[in-house]
């Protein structure tokens, strides 16, 4: 048989990230962890899903999809989300050229319709999986090292620190600064990174604590890890990590 019915024009990126505690009386602790799949088209255009758990009660578990276009905007994106062992609600994100939309449906609100207004295209989405928390660095401007740089619109899923609640759209901002580039070595192996702090989230109800992320450079954004402190005090690890070209 020919090999001209087969067609394969996409690329795969697949992994693991591992939960860890850094506080003093769990130092090390496995407090969760993170499956991801990126399958990136010919076309730029690239969907991850992600299957995420956090075992400290109440224990959480989400799954996601979530594609972005060619130039990174956000399309589409599903989540599930279920807290203490129990179903807290799904919900489906869409996102045009000057709005986000979605419907959900939540063990506490029941069936709810939003739309928000955005500044343009909305540059960056988030929705809790921690692979995804690296894609928003894509929007540091490498030429202007130094200083913060503030983004003034994400959209969340849930303004929780955990993203234990919703699914529903909320709006903040972030700033950013960029460390450096770096060569580090992970679980998974041994990476040239980028090293980025988020140092600032106007809007969420309560303020997160710096965290440092660091990123593969080669245009993908892969998340390698993440060092959370103040009351958090969590690190994320890229642990596995295999890639598939054409």
């Amino acid at each position: 048989m020919s090999d001209d019915i087969l067609q394969r024009d996409h690329r795969t990126l697949r992994g693991k990230i591992l939960y860890t505690s850094k506080k003093p009386d769990r130092m090390d602790q496995e407090r969760g962890r993170e499956w991801f799949h990126v399958d990136v088209h010919s076309d730029g255009k690239r969907t991850i899903t992600a299957h995420c758990e956090i075992d400290d009660r109440p224990s959480v578990m989400r799954d996601i999809t979530y594609s972005i276009d060619e130039d990174w905007y956000p399309m589409d994106c599903f989540v599930r989300l279920s807290v203490d062992d129990k179903f807290m609600g799904s919900g489906w994100f869409r996102f045009g050229p000057d709005f986000a939309e979605c419907e959900t449906n939540t063990s506490l609100d029941g069936r709810v319709t939003q739309r928000m207004e955005t500044h343009g295209r909305l540059k960056t989405f988030q929705h809790h999986a921690i692979a995804c928390d690296s894609w928003h660095m894509r929007l540091f401007d490498l030429s202007k090292p130094g200083g913060v740089q503030s983004i003034d619109e994400m959209l969340l899923s849930s303004p929780d620190h955990r993203g234990a609640t919703g699914p529903m759209l909320f709006r903040i901002g972030f700033g950013v600064e960029t460390v450096g580039e770096e060569n580090i070595t992970v679980a998974a192996g041994n990476f040239d990174s980028y090293h980025f702090r988020f140092v600032s989230s106007p809007g969420l109800p309560e303020a997160h604590p710096p965290y440092d992320i660091w990123c593969t450079n080669d245009g993908d954004f892969t998340f390698l890890r993440g060092d959370i402190g103040g009351y958090m005090q969590t690190f994320y690890e890229l642990v596995e990590f295999e890639r598939d070209v054409k």
